[in-house]
């Protein structure tokens, strides 16, 4: 059939390892038409989608950039940061040194981790802001690296700054 697109569900399942969802693209991509979108369901790690992307994946879905921000959780350039943290309580700067969002342009890590705290709906709703604001940048700085012909230094350099796995 000649859809506009097609998905890719299901390999992003609790329990399931990286190397099983990152196979399971590999897996299907290749029965899937070239000049069609191709589209990820439920993926929304900075991680999974820079690898998502180098697999031939052009879109993606997922809730975790708005759950994480109501528990006090930024993406960063150098992975997530978890506001709950006491050393955030002094700290005035922005969430992301250079970003052009909105909650970065106008709020300290302080604020927003006194209205965490507190249980204020804003916080929450700010760092989804910027949750967002970062994964549609990432996807913007990839598309320039594919148009550039320079994606695979660009993955490296990513992949080597962000820790995913240290929740600072």
């Amino acid at each position: 059939m000649d859809f506009d697109g097609y998905s890719i569900g299901g390999v992003a399942n609790d329990g399931e390892s990286k190397e099983d969802m990152y196979k399971a693209i590999d897996y299907s991509v290749p029965y899937l038409p070239l000049d069609k979108v191709r589209y990820l369901m439920g993926v929304g790690e900075p991680v999974d989608i820079v690898e998502g992307i180098e697999r031939g994946i052009d879109i993606f879905d997922c809730v975790l950039p708005t759950r994480i921000a109501r528990h006090g959780q930024a993406f960063t350039y150098h992975g997530k940061i978890n506001l709950h943290n006491q050393k955030y309580k002094e700290d005035f700067t922005c969430l992301e040194e250079g970003c052009t969002c909105y909650t970065c342009k106008n709020y300290t890590k302080s604020y927003i981790r006194h209205l965490i705290m507190s249980d204020e709906v804003l916080g929450g709703r700010l760092l989804s802001i910027h949750n967002i604001h970062f994964l549609i940048h990432l996807t913007e700085q990839s598309r320039l690296a594919i148009q550039e012909d320079r994606y695979q230094t660009f993955k490296e350099t990513f992949l080597a700054s962000y820790q995913p796995s240290k929740n600072k």
